[in-house]
């Protein structure tokens, strides 16, 4: 019997009953070491306490009540964000893509306002994700993501990640914005340089637009700080960020300054059910963790740990070459199939997840620790070992 599902999933065989902490137990008995985090998402790992009675005790109280009213928890999660980032305020939605949405929204109406309504433009980098909604697969402009979905939304140039002078000669009298992810994630982990976000900072400021941060996948300490772009001490005008945010409950939100989100009066956008008070409570229960003193140096140091463990691996260079990331997000380059090494691995009981470029990512929850790393490495070994057998 077919399923009633929708088949636009290629989805593995395994259904999974529960989990714990960064391990998932598959229906048929099977145990897994969770490095994909359910493509980063869970980094508290699977029924963190903290998040979890968070979330129970919300239940019995409120679910939604639409943002008609004054949400208490809402106001005090875009306090603490507000205070742990570059940004004055804040705004809740349901997912990264509705986050980029906004930004992209926020730019025109910040130009428009400002009496520019003619910059409707934003400049984004090839291999960039952004999100599954008409617009923002038009900003990645990948084309496996465009086809049969044209003709393709107006309004994004594209450049090639870490070409200032690209990006440079791409600006015109409609450019709005440039929108960048500090780490790239669905293309295949590739970093901004500082050097490049320096500059693209300064581009900015000369040129009138704004720089937008989509930090959706590399953000929330997933390299190791708050923001992946503290790493370069650039700060942007606006900011996406969801995932690791709700730990695996729907969320996104936007981080912006006073001047941008002052164009954004009452009645220009909104949302029905974004910052409702269960995605409210477990935000604020997952930020409890991470601004807890030590969280960012564990995330540090395990990243640390697991890149030095894992660059030891790439001998003879027959299964992968290269390893690229920050923290506890790393790429590998294969160079065999990067959805064989995926299937073996996990046969090994490790889940990764790939990405474009023939690479595959690892994405551990943040409180993995170093028994952990210890087994999700011999686990790579071993199926190092499988593959190079297989094509001697």
């Amino acid at each position: 019997m077919s399923s009633a599902l929708m088949q636009n999933y290629a989805r593995i065989d395994i259904a999974f009953e529960h989990g714990e902490g960064a391990y998932l137990y598959a229906d048929d008995g099977r145990k897994f070491l969770d490095f994909a985090s359910g493509i980063g998402v869970n980094s508290l790992g699977h029924t963190h306490p903290g998040v979890t009675n968070a979330l129970k005790e919300q239940a019995d109280k409120l679910w939604h009540v639409s943002n008609l009213y004054n949400i208490d928890m809402q106001t005090r999660l875009a306090e603490r964000l507000v205070a742990n980032s570059f940004a004055d305020k804040a705004f809740f939605c349901n997912s990264g893509a509705e986050a980029v949405e906004a930004t992209l929204k926020m730019a025109r109406i910040y130009h428009s306002t400002n009496g520019n309504p003619e910059r409707y433009r934003v400049i984004t980098a090839a291999n960039a994700f952004h999100g599954r909604t008409l617009a923002t697969i038009s900003a990645g402009g990948q084309a496996k993501h465009l086809d049969g979905f044209g003709p393709r939304v107006d309004g994004f140039d594209q450049i090639t990640l870490n070409d200032f002078d690209a990006a440079k000669k791409a600006i015109g009298p409609e450019t709005a914005a440039i929108l960048i992810e500090p780490l790239q994630g669905e293309g295949g982990i590739h970093t901004a340089t500082a050097e490049f976000l320096t500059s693209l900072r300064a581009l900015a400021d000369e040129a009138g637009i704004l720089l937008i941060y989509d930090e959706i996948q590399c953000g929330m300490g997933r390299t190791g700080k708050l923001w992946a772009h503290e790493w370069s001490g650039v700060t942007p005008d606006i900011m996406a960020i969801a995932k690791a945010l709700g730990n695996g409950f729907p969320i996104g939100a936007v981080l912006a300054t006073e001047a941008v989100a002052a164009t954004l009066v009452a009645g220009k956008h909104g949302t029905t059910f974004g910052g409702n008070p269960l995605a409210m409570s477990v935000a604020n229960a997952v930020l409890d963790e991470m601004l807890a003193d030590g969280f960012l140096e564990h995330v540090e140091r395990m990243g640390a740990l697991l890149r030095e463990r894992v660059e030891a691996l790439i001998g003879n260079k027959r299964v992968f070459s290269e390893v690229r990331g920050k923290g506890l997000m790393l790429g590998l380059q294969c160079t065999e199939s990067n959805l064989e090494l995926m299937a073996t691995l996990r046969e090994e009981g490790l889940l990764s997840v790939v990405a474009d470029g023939n690479a595959l990512r690892l994405l551990p929850p943040l409180i993995i620790n170093e028994a952990q790393i210890d087994e999700a490495c011999a686990a790579l070994e071993h199926a190092c070992a499988v593959i190079e057998s297989s094509v001697n």
